[in-house]
């Protein structure tokens, strides 16, 4: 799963939870698969060598290898979100790092916090928020349905053990 708790310090009641997207294409993979593409696409260029034809489509397949080339660069730029979640017996604290690198944080007394799992209207189904001081962020956004249903019931619990120390 893309998150993952940490253990606990030794003498420390505060537990960590980071979370990122998933990559399904990986920085090497993503270099073959350019090349692939450019390779393949290429291939029917070969008997217009030598014709006028070849400049007329040479562009195009250019650029549908430029555009291909953006548009996973902007993917990958978009998948440098992180959120990192602290829960003491005394805090809750949320930092999330949005892909251009600001950071937004929030923070709420670990008695008043509250984890609430949205099955509907939110921009995602089971959509996961925490909420506490008058302010409701979200949390795991771009995560998959399944995998934020398990972090609403593990963060449930992480709430109820901090409450209980």
């Amino acid at each position: 799963m893309p998150y993952e708790w940490s253990p606990k310090k030794i003498g420390s009641d505060e537990i960590r939870l980071e979370l990122w997207p998933h990559r399904s294409l990986p920085r090497r993979g993503f270099s073959g698969f350019m090349a692939i593409t450019a390779v393949l696409i290429s291939i029917p260029l070969f008997p217009l060598i030598g014709t006028a034809l070849l400049w007329g489509l040479l562009p195009f397949l250019m650029m549908a290898v430029a555009g291909l080339w953006w548009a996973l660069q902007r993917s990958y730029n978009n998948g440098n979100t992180h959120e990192a979640l602290t829960i003491d017996p005394n805090e809750v604290h949320l930092i999330r790092t949005n892909p251009k690198g600001e950071l937004q944080e929030w923070e709420c007394n670990s008695y008043w916090a509250q984890v609430t799992l949205h099955a509907s209207g939110g921009p995602v189904s089971n959509y996961v928020t925490l909420k506490g001081k008058g302010r409701e962020v979200e949390i795991g956004a771009f995560l998959s349905d399944d995998e934020r249903k398990s972090l609403f019931s593990e963060i449930s619990n992480a709430l109820k053990r901090a409450r209980a120390s």
